[in-house]
């Protein structure tokens, strides 16, 4: 089939997401809606920094996974202070030993539009965290232009993802995984509710403005986003509970994240008991 062709290529065309986006408007999330339908996996730790470790257990795991099958590990981060703690986690024995940092290539989901080294920076917390102890090759190191004017910014990470995963015209790329955060507005990435971007099926970046503090920001978009092998949200704290609750049972469309859905991968949750606390399941 063309679409496992494409996939084992590490990218999957643009005509593809264009009836997808179509599909999940109609609530292509229903069994029968047509669409192969796999249940989230959701991974509940009693506190934030055991949710941290299973992340760090996982994001580990892949890494070593696809670099003895394939040869290499393509990984996507977020900012936020959840995902925090599982990079520092990363760095330290007996993790640091075990993630094959060589073949990986680390690029990041979002990234609001200032220089690195500003504290708003999500590279930058990045860096500080893990990024500048861990031996990966510099040039196997991809930070959001976030210094650059914003529309310039998005053309040029774009161009960066198509060199790196060898794109041709109409393809998106297939990164082993992605790590995700969500909003008490249910935001993920920089989408956010009500947005333009929300509906782009052509672009893998965008130039966007929103959030908090209410900035120019770059963002992937839904279609490389759900291209993934696997997408994992990151999620803690009670302020978070009804938003999950939100995404994962009632299934409101109108939140950014609800739309975060694999095509032919794995969506995990790994939430801590707080921020799983109004889930009935």
């Amino acid at each position: 089939m063309l679409f496992v062709k494409e996939l084992l290529g590490r990218h999957t065309s643009r005509n593809f997401f264009r009836n997808l986006l179509g599909l999940r408007v109609q609530g292509a999330r229903q069994k029968g809606s047509g669409m192969k339908y796999r249940e989230p996996r959701i991974l509940i730790s009693g506190s934030p920094e055991k949710m941290a470790l299973k992340g760090a257990n996982l994001f580990t795991d892949r890494a070593r996974a696809c670099v003895n099958t394939r040869g290499n590990f393509f990984v996507a981060l977020s900012g936020g202070s959840t995902p925090r703690r599982m990079h520092r986690l990363l760095i330290q024995e007996s993790y640091r030993s075990e993630i094959p940092w060589g073949q990986m290539h680390v690029f990041w989901v979002d990234e609001r539009c200032v220089r690195s080294n500003d504290p708003a920076s999500n590279f930058g917390a990045a860096e500080t965290d893990f990024i500048h102890q861990a031996p990966i090759p510099a040039g196997q190191v991809h930070p959001m232009p976030g210094e650059m004017a914003p529309e310039l910014g998005a053309l040029k990470y774009q161009e960066d993802l198509v060199s790196s995963f060898q794109l041709r015209e109409g393809e998106f790329p297939v990164f082993d995984v992605i790590f995700l955060g969500v909003g008490a507005d249910g935001h993920t990435a920089s989408l956010f509710p009500r947005q333009n971007a929300l509906n782009e099926t052509e672009k893998m970046v965008v130039a966007v403005k929103g959030g908090d503090p209410d900035v120019s920001r770059l963002t992937m978009t839904l279609p490389v986003i759900n291209n993934a092998m696997e997408i994992v949200f990151l999620v803690s704290g009670k302020e978070k509970a009804g938003v999950v609750k939100s995404i994962i049972e009632s299934g409101d469309q109108g939140l950014p994240a609800h739309k975060v859905w694999p095509v032919n991968g794995v969506l995990t949750w790994l939430l801590d008991r707080d921020a799983a606390s109004l889930l009935t399941r």
